[in-house]
């Protein structure tokens, strides 16, 4: 024999056995009480929160006559007398349930309301029932707009469905809306629990509590979910058996994952992630589970003390409340969330889960505000340096006896460039130690001067100031010579070698002649050409010149104090800060204004300006604003300050000794006055 399940055999007959939806109980009792019926009504909720439910019991409190057959309307339906129990088995001849989602054409629609013109059989009022009623067709809907709008005084329509969007808007015009809300977890745990003791089944708390979590709000999936468990435990519900039988994620292993978060240990979530794959638990369940956790350790932080010292389930959310701090316990939350999202894109879904663990570790601060250290890059070869001729290929490299003496201790940067000046040009010059063996190795002067070559591989020594090559025997050095200034040392960057002198003239190295000897050179100061002709324009922005007004003055420095005060804001804000002030009288009260934009003239933003005016002065304020150009506003002021400060600091670094020799030095250098930042 097929046992009834538990969804129908414990279905409400009541309106009293309702649980979870008092405001909708309520709402029909008194309806029924007082007689002030509604001709259509219509239910909305997700599945198995008792829409169809309700809807029976309010045909049976229609047409109950009660067990001695005089009764009339009622909240209270008897459940004896014929009516109700045909109702319940839903065969009364004058109570029709309709599935829209298998009928919903025209044709069924129209059926049905050529039989609603007809008068009841049996009862006092005819019930039409559609279920679902979002899934019939257009067509079907304007079918039934006027019966539904006017239906014959013995007839009342009552409609459900999961989806009220998918309605027509003269549908739900029409019809009295109750919205039946998912049922919290512990209104379907406490439930649980007297339908198992009425079937004398033994359960555990921890078993009934994660079938009220899976049930997500609706009570006849929770009912379902007992069924199976029972089937499953062979008569009794165990918390592990139930867990085991849903594929639920054990709370203390969300618990003891966050505890490793907390601690920042890196190789407990990889553990963790890896027994969550072993076991073929769902990582979208763990993610939610820390989610949960996160919830309830956020409610500790921010208000101490809500919950319960006592229950079980708070006791780790009051322990890692206190290990987190409450922007990482958001952090957490907001990940956990975000990662349900997306697991359906990685590659699979203990990965997904183990990228959005470890991306709170690398989102986490430092502790004490040290940035905590990057991963060690792997030693990279070092870069040969290039040479600088051919002949300097193929000329050996000199052994470390002939390398040239390093600097004596007692001379520092300054001497190098009078040694330099001193030495004669055929002398050969001493090398900087960071230069290649091959570049200083002897060669015969080219017919072409070569740039400079800077070798590549960085040394780990500071820099010295560049000294002269061999190759300067061939050209003549302009720097060197009497008649120019040569820049002092304190002009050059820390760091960086002093510039070759066919690079600080920013031209090209001129061909030698046939007989060996250098052509004739033109040089010119860097401070006047070359500077001239490397330095930006100056920024074709300018200021509009703003009328020299004591009235905008006041009126600036005015709403500079409204805006430090915290008075104006949004919308009214703007309105002050880009009108003109054409009367201004702290004393008389009297505010006039001008404004060209028409959306800041609205007359909400008047009255806000207006009352913030009053606040600030303390008397009342008369504010006028009218239509026109604006030549002085707050906002025109603050423009031209801002453009002149950008305009003197552009000027201060083209003036600048330290960038007029760098643009010098540099070919092609130019001074961005975008990249500029006044203070």
């Amino acid at each position: 024999m097929t046992t009834l399940v538990l969804a129908r055999k414990y279905r409400p007959r009541r309106f009293d056995e309702m649980v979870g939806q008092e405001h909708v109980v309520q709402a029909l009792a008194n309806a029924l009480r007082s007689n002030r019926l509604h001709h259509a009504y219509l239910f909305t909720g997700t599945r198995g929160v008792g829409k169809t439910t309700v809807s029976r019991i309010l045909a049976k409190s229609l047409n109950c006559v009660g067990p001695d057959g005089q009764g009339g309307v009622t909240d209270q339906p008897c459940g004896v007398c014929n009516h109700c129990r045909d109702i319940d088995a839903g065969r009364h001849v004058d109570y029709t349930e309709l599935d829209a989602a298998s009928n919903r054409g025209v044709e069924e629609i129209g059926q049905l309301l050529d039989r609603a013109v007809y008068k009841p059989v049996l009862a006092r009022t005819k019930v039409y029932l559609i279920d679902e009623v979002h899934m019939l067709s257009s067509t079907a809907f304007n079918a039934m707009l006027k019966t539904l709008e006017e239906p014959p005084e013995h007839l009342k329509f009552v409609l459900a469905t999961t989806d009220p969007q998918k309605l027509p808007i003269t549908v739900l015009s029409r019809c009295l809306q109750f919205n039946l809300r998912p049922m919290a977890p512990e209104t379907v745990r406490e439930h649980l629990g007297r339908v198992l003791a009425a079937e004398a089944i033994p359960a555990e708390p921890g078993a009934l509590r994660l079938l009220a979590r899976a049930a997500r709000g609706s009570m006849r999936d929770a009912l379902s979910l007992t069924d199976q468990a029972i089937a499953y435990g062979n008569g009794a519900l165990a918390e592990e058996g139930v867990r085991t039988m849903l594929g639920a994620v054990d709370d203390r292993l969300a618990e003891s994952l966050v505890e490793a978060l907390a601690a920042g240990d890196g190789a407990r979530v990889v553990q963790h992630c890896d027994r969550l794959r072993d076991e073929g638990l769902s990582a979208e369940g763990m993610l939610e589970a820390i989610a949960t956790l996160c919830q309830r350790m956020a409610v500790q932080q921010a208000v101490p003390g809500a919950l319960d010292a006592d229950d079980p389930e708070q006791a780790a959310a009051l322990a890692l409340a206190a290990r987190l701090p409450a922007d990482e316990t958001q952090l957490l939350y907001s990940l956990a969330l975000q990662g349900r999202a997306e697991l359906a894109l990685a590659p699979d879904e203990f990965s997904g889960l183990l990228m959005v663990l470890l991306r709170f570790l690398a989102f986490r601060p430092a502790p004490d505000g040290v940035p905590r250290p990057a991963a060690p890059a792997p030693a990279e070869p070092a870069a040969r340096p290039r040479a600088t001729s051919s002949a300097a290929l193929r000329s050996p490299a000199p052994p470390a006896a002939q390398m040239p003496a390093p600097q004596p201790p007692d001379e520092g940067p300054a001497a190098w460039p009078a040694r330099a000046m001193a030495s004669p040009v055929a002398a050969p010059a001493p090398v900087s130690p960071s230069l290649p063996a091959a570049a200083i190795a002897p060669r015969p002067a080219p017919a072409v001067a070569p740039p400079p070559s800077r070798p590549e591989a960085a040394a780990p020594a500071p820099r010295r100031p560049r000294e002269p090559a061999p190759w300067d025997e061939e050209v003549p050095h302009p720097a060197l010579s009497e008649d120019r200034p040569t820049p002092p040392a304190s002009q050059a960057l820390p760091g960086e070698d002093a510039p070759h002198p066919v690079e600080a003239q920013g031209q090209a190295a001129p061909f030698a002649a046939e007989d060996g000897a250098p052509p004739e050179l033109d040089f010119e100061s860097p401070s006047e050409a070359a500077v001239a002709s490397t330095a930006p324009p100056p920024s074709a922005e300018r200021a509009d010149p703003l009328p020299d007004s004591p009235l905008g003055v006041a009126w600036a420095a005015l709403v500079d104090t409204l805006i430090a005060q915290g008075r104006v804001a949004a919308l009214h804000r703007q309105l002050a800060w880009q009108a003109q002030c054409l009367k201004l009288g702290p004393e008389t009260g009297e505010v006039q204004l001008r404004i060209d934009r028409e959306t800041l003239r609205s007359p909400l933003h008047i009255e806000r300006l207006q009352a913030a005016l009053a606040a600030h002065w303390q008397r009342p304020v008369t504010l006028q604003v009218e239509a026109g150009p604006v030549d002085d506003s707050p906002a025109r002021r603050d423009a031209a300050a801002r453009l002149a400060r950008q305009q003197a600091a552009e000027a201060a670094c083209e003036a600048d000794p330290l960038v007029q020799a760098l643009l010098g030095r540099h070919r092609g250098a130019q001074l961005l006055p975008g990249t500029l930042q006044p203070r």
